[in-house]
């Protein structure tokens, strides 16, 4: 048997080389598979991006890129009348910190200077660290607000890392205290926060210049893209006299620490023209330096306290009487000699005063006078002098916070409370609003709103009472601080004035407690009427409360000086109004 030669050996790595895979391998599948998914999602989130919602990243560049600068306007200034500077604002500076430059140079600084700048800004050098902070992305922080001059000049020489400064301004009232409850303050960034600073923000801030600009990665402005004009702040003129501001203060400070009051306002009004020449308040604060100033103290209480006016609404009985013709300044009331029952109730005056006229109603303060002129009205024409002069409405100063009081109405009015009601009982008032009251009748009867802002024209005013009426109860306001009147520590020498006394007794839960009110309100000078003041001393103390003692002492001192700093001519010696002289009265 022939064998077939044997076919030669194929070398084992000819042999892989050779052999080809019948598949592609698992690995190779999923790399590629994950790429194309990976790929994908790049498209189609890019295609998103680009095309569904392309405003996002327009927006997260422009976060980065753009910026708007402001060019703050300096806050207006308050005016007096005369362009006196009541609140102006003042250049001052901020001392701030950069925590990235302070962390970053934290171990170049001396600590001598970080202790001297913790002194400094009054804080430990921990608290200093604590305000800074350990995140080096900040770039900003205030250490220190509005600081004093001598305060930055002493840091600027530590020539700390980090530490820079700030131009502001500042707010600064040169009156003080004098002028505080109308004006109010502002806070740190100049926004007003009371009184008339808060009423008038906008106007005294106006509206800053705008830019709106692109920067690149280093911060350098490559690109102006829109700018828009600002508008200037404007000043604000007040009707006040700061001259007569003073001396109101000053008066009502003084009769407040003198008879123990809690409190006192003293208002006074150019009858003419409704402008408040002095709104004070006692006691007060001082607006720039409020630390240890109580808030309590914030208020105007010439505008936001009211109270049962007592004895100084008793000329509005008297003129509803002498208005609608059931009474003229010759007739007599017969008040007898002790107390009377009026609605199944008692009414009684001080002392006994028998037969009195008007003039004599008004200068002996009768209130059984007054509740039977009132019981002789019809109720309709009764209250109605009470609203037509003004009680329970707003004055027309339109100051916030401004509260009118409460003339409540009833269906069925008892003759007892029309008495109260004659009497300055059962109903409220504020001081500016009793002060309108008196406006109008010392300017011949004509009601014009009140206001706090210097007027150019007059104001157009409500006839409400007849010029004759309204000089009959001047007369009368004038023999009120005559001879028998309850009014005489409220005359003012060579010059003749009126008015009217008031001490009402204070409501309480319980009832009416034994704290008073004492006031005066009256007009100056009687022969031509100018100027209205009321005076409101809250809650004195000790023996002295009558409206008579606490407060128509300091009506005279303010009208006196008011007429003076006005030079309105003494009138002292002209001839007293025929009414006064001639009219009958007993007592």
């Amino acid at each position: 048997m022939i064998k077939k030669p044997a076919k030669a050996a194929v070398p084992k790595r000819q042999a892989k080389k050779n052999q080809q895979p019948a598949v592609i391998s698992w690995r190779f599948a999923f790399v590629i598979v994950a790429l194309l998914g990976v790929f994908s999602a790049l498209v189609i989130r890019s295609a998103y991006l680009q095309v569904i919602e392309p405003e996002m990243l327009l927006e997260q560049g422009d976060a980065r890129t753009l910026r708007v600068k402001a060019d703050a306007a300096m806050r207006g200034m308050i005016l007096d009348r005369h362009g006196e500077e009541l609140a102006v604002s003042v250049p001052s500076q901020s001392i701030w910190a950069d925590p990235q430059l302070v962390l970053r140079n934290k171990n170049k600084i001396d600590q001598r200077h970080w202790h001297a700048l913790a002194e400094m800004l009054r804080i430990t050098p921990q608290q200093l660290s604590d305000k800074i902070g350990s995140d080096d992305n900040k770039r900003f922080v205030y250490l220190q607000r509005q600081a004093s001059p001598a305060t930055v000049d002493y840091i600027r020489q530590l020539k700390i890392p980090g530490i820079a400064f700030k131009q502001e301004s500042r707010r600064y009232y040169p009156a003080g205290e004098v002028t505080a409850h109308l004006l109010g303050f502002t806070n740190v960034d100049e926004q007003g926060m009371e009184g008339l600073e808060r009423q008038f923000n906008e106007l005294l801030t106006g509206k800053p210049a705008t830019k709106t600009v692109r920067k690149d990665a280093k911060g350098r402005e490559i690109e102006v893209l829109k700018q828009t004009d600002g508008e200037a702040s404007k000043n604000l003129q007040l009707s006040i006299d700061q001259r007569i501001q003073a001396v109101a203060y000053r008066e009502l400070k003084k009769a407040v620490l003198q008879f123990g009051a809690t409190s006192g306002s003293v208002v006074v009004v150019d009858v003419h023209t409704g402008e408040v020449l002095a709104m004070a308040n006692a006691p007060s604060y001082n607006p720039n330096n409020r630390k240890n100033s109580d808030a309590g103290r914030y208020r105007n209480r010439a505008i936001t306290d009211t109270f049962e006016p007592g004895s100084t609404i008793k000329p509005l009985p008297v003129l509803a009487a002498l208005e609608n013709g059931t009474a003229t300044m010759d007739t007599v009331i017969s008040t007898g000699y002790g107390p009377v029952r009026i609605g199944g109730r008692l009414v009684r005056d001080i002392n006994g005063y028998g037969d009195l006229d008007l003039t004599g109603i008004m200068r002996k303060s009768s209130n059984i006078g007054v509740s039977r002129l009132a019981l002789d009205l019809p109720v309709d024409k009764f209250l109605g002098m009470y609203y037509k002069m003004g009680i329970g409405q707003e004055t027309g100063l339109n100051l916030t916070g401004e509260t009118p009081g409460v003339l409540r109405e009833q269906k069925r009015w008892g003759e007892h409370a029309l008495a109260t009601v004659s009497f300055g009982y059962s109903f409220t008032v504020n001081a500016v609003q009793l002060a309108r009251m008196y406006a109008t009748i010392a300017n011949g009867g004509i009601l014009r709103p009140l206001t706090i802002i210097k007027q150019d024209k007059i104001p157009p005013g409500e006839r409400v009472l007849s010029e004759q009426n309204a000089e009959n109860m001047a007369a009368m306001l004038e023999a009120v601080v005559g001879p028998g009147g309850g009014g005489k520590r409220a005359v003012v020498p060579g010059y003749r004035v009126g008015g009217k006394t008031g001490t009402a007794k204070k409501a309480g839960i319980r009832g009416y407690s034994d704290d008073y009110i004492g006031s005066f309100a009256g007009i100056a000078p009687i022969s031509n009427p100018r100027l209205a003041c009321v005076v409101i001393i809250n809650e004195p103390s000790g023996d002295y409360y009558y409206g008579g003692e606490v407060a128509a002492p300091v009506f005279g001192a303010v009208m006196g000086a008011t007429m003076q700093l006005l030079n309105i001519a003494p009138d002292a010696n002209d001839s007293r109004i025929s009414k006064v002289s001639g009219g009958h009265h007993a007592g």
